[in-house]
């Protein structure tokens, strides 16, 4: 369950990076484009409304900054319906970040909650593989881009 005893889901990385670099890339859309999105609206500040933008799909996606607390969280509503995403930064040492994703707040019940359930767990799950790729060893793997390939 997530937030309020709503369901949701968690997603976590260990990322070998500074905190500050971590942090810095899921604010900044120039380089967030590069592990997620492709396109993004602004930098993300509290109180904000951005568009990201997935341009190989025509999809797009408001996001609301309800929180950000510098290199520890930064709190969002998006999607429609609208659900709470927690970014949660963990600074374990000088060089290595424990990030956090989680998406509650779903309104949905039996299969189209497990349908959301699914896709929330394996998008951002994708998102942190594509991030430790891109910080870790400046590799951009496409796997947003990827996931859905026209067959």
């Amino acid at each position: 369950m997530g937030k309020n005893n709503t369901p949701g889901v968690e997603a976590q990385m260990l990322i070998r990076k500074p905190v500050g670099i971590v942090f810095q890339a899921f604010i900044d859309p120039e380089i967030t484009k590069h592990f997620w999105f492709t396109k993004g609206s602004d930098k993300l500040a509290t109180g904000k409304t951005v568009t990201w933008e997935w341009e190989m799909y025509q999809a797009s996606a408001k996001a609301f900054v309800k929180e950000i607390i510098p290199n520890k969280k930064i709190a969002i509503d998006w999607g429609e319906p609208a659900t709470a995403v927690d970014f949660n930064f963990e600074a374990l040492s000088e060089d290595t970040t424990y990030v956090t994703i989680s998406n509650y707040g779903f309104t949905e019940q039996g299969d189209d909650l497990l349908r959301k359930i699914n896709d929330a767990t394996g998008g951002f799950t994708t998102v942190l593989d594509g991030l430790k790729a891109y910080l870790e060893h400046h590799i951009n793997l496409n796997l947003i881009a990827d996931k859905f390939a026209k067959r």
